[in-house]
């Protein structure tokens, strides 16, 4: 399964989950649950959006090809 990064614009915070590409986190209440994170004073049906990042290479750093952006997601000799 891969990670997905979400913000909760109400409280600031982005945090990394792991879940299947049909499933779907809509709120901060979704979100804590599924990060282990306490809600703190942020309201359970506060909305966050899924922000987009570079993909995460799976296999070994040899074989990966890497994003293609020069950042350090895979190895350059």
């Amino acid at each position: 399964m891969p990670w997905y990064e979400y913000r909760c614009s109400a409280n600031g915070t982005t945090l990394e989950v792991r879940h299947g590409m049909g499933d779907r986190v809509e709120t901060w209440g979704e979100l804590a649950a599924r990060a282990g994170v306490p809600l703190g004073t942020t309201a359970p049906d506060e909305p966050v959006e899924r922000l987009l990042s570079a993909p995460v290479p799976f296999a070994g750093a040899d074989e990966a090809p890497g994003c293609g952006a020069g950042c350090a997601c895979r190895p350059h000799n």
